[in-house]
């Protein structure tokens, strides 16, 4: 397990990038943590990472949105609304992975017993007493993508993990490409 501090927004895109340039085609990557955390603000990070032009925003309501990336397709999951493992199965994540994609699933520890090998993102706002999540407006970035709808503010922990032998032969690699951040 690697435990990470983000200190900022771009923080957490460069963690997220890192973890695209390492990705290949078949990964799960689930992220958890509570409302807020910053889950949606990694998905950014990794898309853009991984050439995303269009913006990234959470699929709650549609459950998948998929982005091409040229070789690959980026498919962006959110399960908050689910309740039954049986409606995690329906959306055929590991298929989609499987079909030159790599799968990105918000809320996905409710069935991560259910991913096999996968990379577990594991992201915290509680960690100051201080911490401030601001509801904003949708602002457009320099680079011309749509902000998360929460402004991060504070020090996030994300805590990386890996369940099941496909990142293991890439955890030098993970662990390498995120050392300033590491704790």
């Amino acid at each position: 397990m690697l435990l990470l501090s983000a200190s900022s927004l771009s923080d957490t895109h460069a963690i997220a990038g890192a973890l695209a340039a390492l990705a290949r085609e078949g990964d799960i990557i689930v992220l958890s943590g509570e409302m807020g955390a910053g889950k949606t603000a990694f998905a950014q990070g990794f898309g853009r990472a991984l050439g995303v032009t269009e913006p990234i925003t959470s699929p709650t309501f549609t459950l998948v949105h998929s982005h091409d990336c040229g070789k690959l397709t980026l498919h962006h999951a959110d399960l908050y609304r689910l309740d039954r493992t049986a409606e995690v199965a329906d959306l055929a994540l590991a298929e989609l992975a499987e079909f030159h994609g790599i799968v990105l699933v918000e809320w996905g520890n409710v069935a991560d017993t259910s991913f096999g090998d996968h990379l577990v993102v594991h992201l915290d706002a509680n960690v100051d007493d201080d911490l401030d999540i601001e509801p904003v407006s949708a602002v457009e970035s320099p680079a011309g993508f749509i902000e998360d709808e929460f402004a991060l503010h504070g020090r996030r922990m994300i805590e990386i993990s890996a369940v099941g032998s496909g990142w293991a032969s890439r955890w030098s690699l993970v662990s390498a490409a995120v050392a300033e951040f590491r704790c």
